[in-house]
């Protein structure tokens, strides 16, 4: 499970990283709190996550054009400082008790446009620090592992701060986060960087960039099947404080039981990819992992009965994590050096800039039709891409076998 550890260099950065996403997580949590403590508008609570994760979809491309032509060990030192500092920024205004809800909105923007940069260069860079590429897959499984134990720990860790010491230690707390992670970059021996003589041409890149995924069938559609699950099937997630709170009468420990139980759901999709070979059809895997995530969306839009929902949510969290992370390593392993930046780029346009959209689709439908509705339709599109899916995969293969049948033969 672990031997993509053996690299010297993934070693660093994931030690640094183990630190920092729960600092960000820390961070994460204490602007909700606060946000919706201050004002007390549900909406102004969404408007701060909603800047904090559109720019990805506007920005990846010009993310993945940029670090394609730069040193991504070095932009990657460069994006984690301005984090850092943005973190600083707002840890500042906390301590000096200056709850100025502009200044919050504007700076959970900014972390948003160092983020639409920093994740793209993250997962471009794996290629950088794994020795053994045939690593590459158990090391994008080991982050997405890290991520989700920080999904569950990072808010535990902020409740218990928040309630005891007060906002300002969270903030101050991922501000520090951030000097292991800058420890570990620096620490790292990186083979020299070859510079790119190519201008920046961002129409350029961005036609370029779309030609080769729609040449590259089978990435272009698990990218479709990702941007359709994360605008219609994943952003259920936004209607669960809502189904703790007034379809099974709950409270805050209510929403935190369902957040943590879709957590360990995602974790255990992580250890399981973690451990998969290199060889491994990551295609069935992808589409096992759709099916399940559309399946237990329905039965919970359906459920009355909590551990029934509970075990839905767990299930759910396999369901996606399976899903993102196969198309993830997908794109990882399959793009070309050249263009791997780019492909990423798309991914983080599919999966991270699609979300906040998602969100606000669903926040919409659910007003009009109900909430329970609105997750059981969310279920029911997410079934329907898989059958779609399938159907075009089945035409495809029937076209080749059609155009180069002793292939299939031998």
């Amino acid at each position: 499970m672990f031997k993509a550890l053996k690299s010297r260099n993934f070693k660093l950065f994931f030690y640094g990283q183990s630190v920092s996403v729960i600092g960000t997580w820390l961070q994460k949590t204490a602007v909700s709190w606060m946000v919706y403590s201050i004002t007390n508008s549900v909406f102004l609570l969404g408007l701060a996550t909603f800047l904090s994760m559109i720019p990805s979809l506007f920005l990846a491309p010009l993310a993945g054009s940029i670090i394609g032509r730069y040193n991504r060990h070095r932009s990657m030192i460069v994006l984690q400082s301005l984090a850092m500092l943005q973190a600083g920024a707002l840890a500042l205004l906390i301590y000096l008790k200056i709850y100025n809800i502009t200044f919050i909105l504007i700076l959970s923007l900014i972390q948003g446009i160092i983020n639409a940069f920093d994740m793209t260069c993250r997962q471009t860079m794996m290629v950088d620090i794994v020795d053994n590429k045939e690593d590459l897959p158990n090391a994008v499984a080991l982050n997405s592992t890290l991520t989700n134990f920080a999904r569950i720990a990072g808010p535990a860790l902020a409740g218990i701060i928040l309630h005891q010491y007060g906002d300002d230690i969270c903030f101050i707390g991922n501000f520090l986060s951030y000097i292991p992670v800058l420890t570990s970059l620096a620490l790292m021996k990186i083979k020299p960087y070859t510079k790119t003589t190519d201008k920046l041409r961002m129409l350029d890149d961005f036609i370029e960039g779309l030609d080769y995924v729609k040449k590259e069938n089978q990435m272009a559609k698990m990218l479709l099947m990702l941007t359709c699950s994360s605008l219609f099937v994943i952003s259920f997630n936004t209607l669960m404080p809502v189904f703790a709170k007034d379809i099974f009468n709950g409270n805050a420990q209510t929403f935190s039981w369902f957040e943590s139980a879709a957590g360990i759901g995602s974790i255990i999709s992580a250890i399981y990819l973690a451990n998969l070979k290199s060889g491994s059809n990551i295609d069935n895997i992808m589409i096992g992992a759709s099916i399940l995530l559309g399946a237990s969306i329905l039965v919970l839009a359906l459920s009355n009965n909590l551990i029934l929902t509970l075990i839905c949510m767990v299930l759910s969290g396999i369901g996606m994590m399976g899903q993102t992370s196969s198309i993830n390593i997908y794109v990882q392993t399959k793009s070309t050096s050249h263009m791997r930046s780019r492909s990423i780029s798309y991914y983080m346009m599919a999966y991270q800039g699609m979300i906040p959209v998602g969100s606000l689709i669903t926040s919409y439908i659910s007003h009009s039709v109900g909430v329970r509705t609105t997750v059981a339709i969310q279920g029911i599109i997410g079934l329907i891409s898989v059958i779609i899916y399938l159907y075009y995969k089945k035409q495809q293969t029937t076209e080749e076998l059609e155009t180069c049948p002793v292939r299939y033969k031998n």
